[in-house]
């Protein structure tokens, strides 16, 4: 007997008595009981509810996920695509009359179109993780000039197509920026 035990028998006296009494007490405690009445046909344990219990969880807070996973990637999308506008702002507001790739209506500009603003826009978008072939962009000159310091407005219009279609997420998801052009 180790010196542990031995103190734990001279202190207790009957430490497998104790013991022997713990351990019914504890199966005690986790015993259900699972018996028929013949009489009524019904169990008498719960085993059954938990299976129920569960189910309904499930067809309430799956949803609930699936909902919530659907919002964040049109949060996310509305964010990728919000940069994507300001990035062709940015670009406009660099390559004005001044700049030798000028982007704008002003004469002498290549770019009269706004061709490169919208290529910008399209390769900064592409970081989504949607299909954005629906995307449609639109570059404005408000004050009919790319010379400073002149207005652009960059607006993407884009549907949302959502992953998995559950009521409440708004498809159409339309987005601008607005610079003046310094250089």
């Amino acid at each position: 007997m180790t010196q542990s035990a031995s103190w734990l028998h001279r202190a207790s006296g009957k430490p497998r008595h104790i013991a022997r009494l713990a351990s019914r007490a504890v199966s005690a405690l986790f015993r259900r009981p699972f018996h028929r009445d013949r009489q009524t046909g019904r169990f008498g344990s719960e085993a059954g509810s938990l299976v129920v219990e569960t189910a309904l969880s499930l067809l309430l807070v799956l949803p609930m996920v699936f909902w919530l996973f659907e919002m964040c990637m049109l949060t996310y999308t509305y964010s990728v695509l919000g940069d994507a506008a300001r990035q062709g702002v940015r670009y406009a507001i660099v390559h004005g009359t001044d700049t030798t790739n000028c982007s704008g209506p002003s004469s002498g500009c290549a770019d009269s179109s706004g061709a490169n603003v919208i290529s910008v826009v399209d390769s900064s978008a592409a970081n989504s993780f949607h299909d954005l072939t629906q995307m449609k962009v639109q570059v404005a000159y408000p004050d009919a000039s790319s010379a400073p310091p002149s207005r652009v407005n960059v607006t993407i219009n884009y549907t949302y197509v959502p992953y998995i279609k559950l009521p409440g997420i708004a498809q159409s998801v339309q987005l601008s920026a607005q610079g003046r052009i310094i250089y």
